[in-house]
């Protein structure tokens, strides 16, 4: 287990400005502390005590058919006896390319195939199933690997945390070296600052991680730099029927996609 006075502590690095990346966020952060009932709800356990440390990544590019990424890889120790690992990565586009979504998951199926405590199938349907807005009826992207609670063999999935850490640039830098440079329009960006408002209601009201970052009383900043620097709510919009942008608002609505 870790000495938890030893590595607590949090480090951050915050992209803004001009470029083809509006605003990209790494955050690393371990934590300590007394369980808030809550808390304890939303994690699932029924500790008093926990340790939790952590590092995410948040890419939110300028141009609108670059997609924006998102991942996470943490481990959790609850009471100094019972731990596990979590994590994940994401692809929320805002044109879909069929060709991107289909890269980005085949890295991550390659990556889950090296690795006996790791499965694809299920990880993938729990992202499906996790990054999903139940009062929009809709996913919140293309989805990715989402798992939670893995304890089995923790030298194990140790292994294939550092695998999928490394492999999360060759997911997700060649589907943004294609995408930056394409022409867009003010209608286009208009559009990506719609579907960013999205992105944002999801991580306001239903994801876990900010949660337990706000009741676990970290650094506001960090925990909300998730959030896109631009987003737009119009009232009762609906993208033009067989548009591309309707082309994925069918896609997010509709049964998740086997993309590899």
């Amino acid at each position: 287990m870790v000495d938890r006075a030893s590595v607590e502590a949090g480090y951050r690095s915050i992209l803004e400005g001009e470029g083809p990346i509006e605003k990209a966020a790494v955050n690393f952060s371990a934590v300590s502390g007394d369980v808030p009932p809550k808390l304890a709800e939303a994690m699932l356990t029924e500790a008093s005590e926990f340790y939790a440390s952590g590092v995410s990544i948040i890419v939110h590019p300028l141009n609108p058919h670059a997609p924006t990424f998102h991942a996470n890889l943490r481990y959790f120790e609850a009471d100094g006896s019972r731990a596990w690992f979590g994590g994940g990565a994401d692809l929320t586009p805002y044109y879909l390319y069929e060709e991107d979504a289909r890269h980005f998951h085949s890295v991550l199926f390659d990556v889950c195939a090296r690795h006996e405590v790791a499965d694809y199938e299920r990880w993938k349907a729990q992202c499906d199933e996790y990054f999903y807005l139940p009062h929009r009826g809709e996913r919140r992207g293309v989805g990715g690997l989402f798992f939670s609670h893995v304890s089995e063999d923790l030298d194990a999935v140790w292994d294939f945390q550092q695998d999928l850490g490394a492999r999360l640039s060759d997911a997700y830098a060649p589907i943004v070296d294609r995408r930056v440079s394409v022409s867009h329009d003010a209608d286009q960006a208009r559009w990506q600052e719609i579907r960013r408002g999205r992105y944002a209601e999801f991580n306001l009201v239903w994801d876990r991680g900010t949660r337990f970052g706000l009741e676990s009383s970290g650094r506001v900043e960090s925990i909300l730099a998730s959030l896109p620097p631009r987003a737009r709510w119009v009232y009762d919009y609906s993208p033009t029927p067989g548009s591309p942008e309707d082309q994925l608002v069918q896609v997010l609505m509709g049964e998740p996609r086997a993309w590899v």
